[in-house]
Order: structure tokens, then C-alpha cells, then sequence
């Protein structure tokens, strides 16, 4: 942020022109009436560049009368910090009214979270290639106001490009890449309002994409023209496939009433018959732990119940990874159990 740069208030309406700094956190803006107005440097954004002024024949000091002579300001120097020598660089979008998401403009922000300064190009994709929607440079440790658009405008920027370069004014630093990072934008996010989020760039809450953090770019757009001609001549995959459908393992349907496994149950006490129908279901368990998918329709009848306990009990202790349900209605009634083995 310069002397001549057009600002705005991020948490009050209104802005105007820097005329000046106070120290290294104030700035003084003047507002259309011309009143100086002192404001948190972080409580503003730069949303127009001052414009260099060419004076073909600038006039001695000695002849600009003391009452018009001007003084040049202290240019503000934001101060460099240890995390400040990665770069981290962030877009921000946030609804200019987000109580009414469906209608409301959103606007679009560059975020320099970095000691470096930045000379970039904001491009959205065309069916033609890249539009150049923004270019320009960005101060250190600076939010920068990239452009407000409606929602009939939205579906534009659902393929994002941001080419940069990073360096320092007037001082030794550390070569970084040039980057050149291909995002893809949620749109529907834009409609929805827990997707703006708190966030440590702006009071209000915004959608914060991460483009570069700590050096390392989220997608390098790398793809180059050889690629995209080999892609094309590749065969397209069909759009309608036909629908390959699995054929179904038939169930096994075991009964367990004691009449269906044996002929003659004189002098078998009920113990001794629930342990011969536990014994035949673990037979069948034992034979069909290894066939993965196989269904099993375990018939117990409903009776009081003590026979489909005791199943249950032997399917929670010795074969946990099977999965068990009350088996059809339609067709057992309450009386079945169907073991899916895993």
C-alpha cells in the first residue's frame, strides 16, 4: 500500500485516496469530502493501484511557492516476518451481503501472506483458452481487490488460473519458482452459507482457496500442448454402458427344528437337543467361513426363544466378522436368522 492507492474499509462502508501514514499502522484516507480520515492499516484493502504521473518539466524546488510545496510522505514498509519467507498465497471470496446468498455480488481477493512482493495474472478458462481477468502487482503481507461479480457471472469462473512471480525491492532474497496454478472453483459453494468460514485474512467470514503455502503450490498447472493432443486422439469412452448385472448366490436354508434332524428323539433331554442343533450350526458355519458372501437362512422356529439365543451367542463370541438379521418376514415369519459370512 502506496501514497495515491484507492482503498476500502473492509469493516465500515466507504474509502477514498492514502494521502498518508502514521507510524506503521495507521494510514490516513481521504474521503470524498475531502476529510483525512486515520484508519487501521488491516482494516483496508487496495482496490485501484496509484497511477505514476509523468511531469515533462518539473519545476525547482526553489520556485514552487512554500505554501504548495509538498512533502513527500514516509512510505509505509510492512515488517517482514520469520513464517513471511515461504510464500503463502491465498484467494478470498466474500458475499457483499450474505444474508441474501442467492442475489448477492461476490467479490474476489488476492491474499500475499508473505515478505515478498508479487507480480501476477488472475485468469479464468474460456472454451477458446484463458482470459485475463486481473493483472498486476501485490505488496507484501497485503489483501488486494481482484473484481465483484453477479451470479449470472459465476459459471465463468468455475476453472481459475493465477500465474506469479515472487521478489523482493531493493534487497538480497531467496529465489522462489514461478508459479502458474490451476484451481478449480465449487461454485454451488457461492449458495451455500456454511461454506463461508471464519478465517485470518478478513472479519468477515469468506471462502479461502490456497493456492501456494509455504512454497508449495495446491495443483502446478503442468499439462502441455503434447498432452493435450495425445488425450484427444485417445478413444472416447462410451457414455451409455450397458449395466453389468452380478448373478445372485442362492441362499442356503438350513432348519434347525430338532424333528428335521433326527427321526427319533426318545430319551433326549431338551439340553441334549439344543446341543445337537448347535452342533449342526456350527457344522455349517465352520463349512462356510471361507465363502465370502454366502447368505445362510438358519430356521429355529420362534417358540421361546432359547435355541435362537443360543445362535446369537455363538455368532458374538466364535464369528464375530459375520453379520447377522432377523431373516424375511414374508417367508419365516419370526422365526429364521440369515448369516451373511464376511
Amino acid at each position: 500500500m502506496k501514497t495515491g492507492d484507492k482503498v476500502r474499509f473492509l469493516n465500515t462502508t466507504g474509502g477514498g485516496v492514502v494521502k498518508g501514514f502514521q507510524g506503521k499502522d495507521i494510514v490516513l484516507v481521504e474521503d470524498e469530502e475531502g476529510f483525512d480520515i486515520p484508519v487501521l492499516i488491516r482494516e483496508t484493502v487496495v482496490i485501484e493501484p496509484a497511477k505514476d504521473i509523468q511531469v515533462k518539466s518539473p519545476a525547482k524546488p526553489a520556485d514552487i511557492p512554500q505554501t504548495l510545496r509538498l512533502v513527500k510522505e514516509e512510505e509505509y514498509k510492512p515488517e517482514e516476518t520469520k513464517e513471511g519467507e515461504q510464500l503463502g498465497v491465498y484467494l478470498a471470496y466474500l458475499p457483499i451481503d450474505i444474508k441474501s446468498l442467492s442475489a448477492t455480488n461476490i467479490e474476489c481477493y488476492l491474499v500475499n501472506d508473505s515478505n515478498y512482493c508479487l507480480t501476477f495474472n488472475y485468469m479464468s478458462r474460456t472454451e477458446k483458452g484463458w482470459l485475463s481477468r486481473h493483472a498486476g502487482n501485490i505488496e507484501p503481507n497485503t489483501k488486494l481487490f481482484i473484481e465483484e461479480f453477479g451470479k449470472p457471472e459465476i459459471n465463468n469462473i468455475e476453472h481459475i488460473c493465477l500465474q506469479f512471480f515472487a521478489y523482493k525491492k531493493n534487497k538480497e532474497f531467496a529465489l522462489k519458482n514461478t508459479y502458474s496454478i490451476d484451481i478449480h472453483i465449487d461454485t454451488v459453494k457461492f449458495y451455500k452459507l456454511h461454506s463461508f468460514k471464519e478465517n485470518d485474512f478478513f472479519e468477515d467470514e469468506a471462502i479461502i482457496y490456497p493456492v501456494v503455502r509455504r512454497d508449495l503450490a495446491e495443483r502446478e498447472l503442468t499439462v502441455t500442448a503434447k498432452e493435450i493432443e495425445e488425450a484427444m486422439k485417445q478413444k472416447e469412452r462410451p457414455r451409455i454402458q450397458p449395466i453389468e448385472k452380478r448373478e445372485k448366490k442362492p441362499i442356503l436354508e438350513i432348519d434347525l427344528h430338532i424333528t428335521e434332524l433326527l427321526d427319533n428323539t426318545n430319551g433326549l433331554s431338551p439340553g441334549d437337543m439344543l446341543e445337537y442343533q448347535l452342533k449342526k450350526f456350527n457344522e455349517v458355519m465352520e463349512e462356510s467361513k471361507h465363502h465370502k458372501g454366502r447368505k445362510i437362512v438358519f430356521i429355529h422356529g420362534k417358540g421361546d426363544g432359547i435355541l435362537k439365543n443360543a445362535i446369537l451367542k455363538e455368532l458374538k463370541t466364535k464369528y464375530k466378522s459375520a453379520y447377522y438379521q432377523d431373516a424375511s418376514f414374508r417367508e419365516y415369519g419370526y422365526g429364521a436368522t440369515m448369516v451373511t459370512i464376511k
